[in-house]
């Protein structure tokens, strides 16, 4: 099967989801303020809410919106309450916000069955609106389905849809290839490990190398596979073919890895969260597709900004996100040699510390290295001086590991020392003892303010602002830089 797309899809991009269930959501103007820190270009919301719409004015950042499932029977009931819908949350921001996409819903046909059959109506009569606004062309219209919803997914090329959906999912792909739209996609590799009982192996899961003979091979096209990711992706486009439909691309709208779970959830932590995330990053920016189709753009959205903790359910489902509600990181993502994903380095402020459990000696073998060889300049750790106290191998090693780490540009490899070392986006200063990398350009912080503004959000899918000061907020960014996604 050869796939020829009559939708025109720039580059592949990475774009992230962002959710709202937290006890202390960010003011809009403190999520948008981390987005243009990290140079997160394309984004996803659960809603339309006006506070955020507001404030991505002019910031250049590409938006897709969403019509929450309890306000679908409305809209696909009436084309009025589409077209109001289309006037008050598309034509009052746009240009000024970049809206690029219209989600229908989220995952309707499996989680909310009665919907299933207006659906479609509510996809059409959104276009329709936006036909009359001559936005049709800018804004695109489809919904979001979960990839549980392709049946007897590997082999790729013995996938279909569930065919007990045939009726939707039949007009609808013809309403996404008549309006040169894509086909929505949430794809999560955990649960299908999860879910295995031990046949997905967790480096396939993880995007992890894999060799030759541990790579799973479709025996109708001899094609492999070192990931369930790409499998996913190219079951989805077997499956449209199934029902006749090859020219409609998909963009996949969740994607990500949990980085805490419960205990019946071992392999919910943060190295694999990261492992996964950074993983997903550079295989979406290499630009090479899938297996089955080698170059097709396939831009991905993760799974999320913020971790929810007030999402019901296991602790997984509270632990996708890669910042806390402060703008802290959850964890340092792996990016070095993904070319544009990164503006400087991985983060921008980060510190390589002494690990508390390491073995003494090994440190003590590790400061001497970098006091040494390392040549790193330890004068100050000397009895009198500013970082001498706590007069204690950690301490010291500290320091020096990370002046070391400072000296290498922050590149990640310059921050193991056996294994005794670990980075980390807390500044390890205290007291008089100022550690290099916690200066700016001019070894000083600024302060910014900003009004506050009252905002009501929805809650982020089935899996589907509070009161924090932005000066706090800002400072947090300035430190805390975590990873930067360019997208084109």
């Amino acid at each position: 099967m050869i796939l020829t797309f009559k939708v025109f899809l720039p580059a592949a991009y990475i774009g992230v989801n962002i959710g709202t269930a937290l006890s202390d959501m960010p003011h809009p103007t403190q999520v948008v303020a981390l987005l243009k820190a990290q140079k997160i270009r394309h984004i996803r919301l659960y809603d339309s809410d006006r506070g955020m719409l507001v404030a991505l004015a002019n910031s250049g950042i590409q938006v897709i919106i969403s019509i929450p499932n309890e306000q679908l029977l409305g809209i696909g009931q009436s084309n009025s309450t589409a077209a109001n819908w289309v006037s008050k949350n598309v034509v009052a921001h746009y240009p000024a916000t970049n809206i690029v996409a219209i989600c229908v819903g989220s995952e309707v046909l499996t989680t909310l069955p009665n919907a299933a059959s207006i659906l479609v109506n509510a996809m059409r009569f959104i276009h329709s609106a936006l036909v009359a606004s001559n936005l049709d062309r800018q804004i695109k219209v489809s919904t979001p389905l979960p990839s549980t919803m392709i049946l007897d997914s590997f082999p790729p090329s013995q996938a279909f849809f569930n065919r007990s959906l045939n009726s939707v999912m039949v007009p609808m792909l013809n309403f996404l290839q008549s309006t040169g739209s894509y086909l929505m996609l949430n794809i999560y590799p955990y649960y299908d490990y999860m879910q295995s009982n031990g046949v997905i192996p967790l480096d396939y899961a993880l995007f992890k190398p894999l060799a030759p003979n541990k790579e799973a091979v479709d025996a109708n096209t001899l094609v492999h596979y070192s990931n369930v990711f790409d499998a996913t992706v190219d079951a989805a486009y077997f499956a449209m073919a199934f029902l006749n439909f090859t020219d409609i691309p998909v963009v996949v709208t969740e994607s990500g890895w949990p980085s805490k779970g419960d205990l019946n959830e071992p392999d919910a932590t943060l190295e694999n969260a990261n492992t996964y995330n950074s993983n997903l990053i550079k295989h979406v920016l290499s630009k090479t597709g899938t297996p089955k189709s080698p170059g097709i753009a396939l831009s991905t959205y993760i799974y999320e900004l913020y971790n929810e903790d007030l999402k019901p359910g296991p602790v997984s489902e509270k632990n996708w996100g890669l910042f806390d509600a402060n703008g802290k990181p959850v964890y340092i993502l792996h990016l070095i040699g993904s070319g544009s994903v990164l503006a400087n380095d991985t983060a921008n402020q980060t510190y390589c510390i002494a690990k508390g459990d390491a073995d003494s000696k090994m440190l003590q073998a590790a400061l001497d290295w970098a006091c040494g060889a390392g040549k790193v300049n330890c004068s100050i750790l000397l009895q009198g001086e500013p970082c001498y106290e706590p007069d204690n191998v950690n301490a010291h090693a500290t320091y020096a590991f990370d002046a070391y780490y400072q000296k290498m540009g922050r590149n990640p490899e310059a921050c193991d020392f056996n294994d005794v070392a670990a980075i980390t986006t807390t500044n390890p200063s205290h007291g008089s003892c100022v550690f290099s990398g916690s200066l700016g350009k001019n070894g000083s912080f600024g302060n910014i303010t900003a009004p506050s503004l009252n905002s009501t959000i929805a809650n982020s899918s089935g899996h589907c602002f509070g009161s924090v000061t932005f000066a706090a907020s800002f400072m947090v960014l300035v430190q805390l830089v975590l990873w930067s996604l360019i997208l084109l």
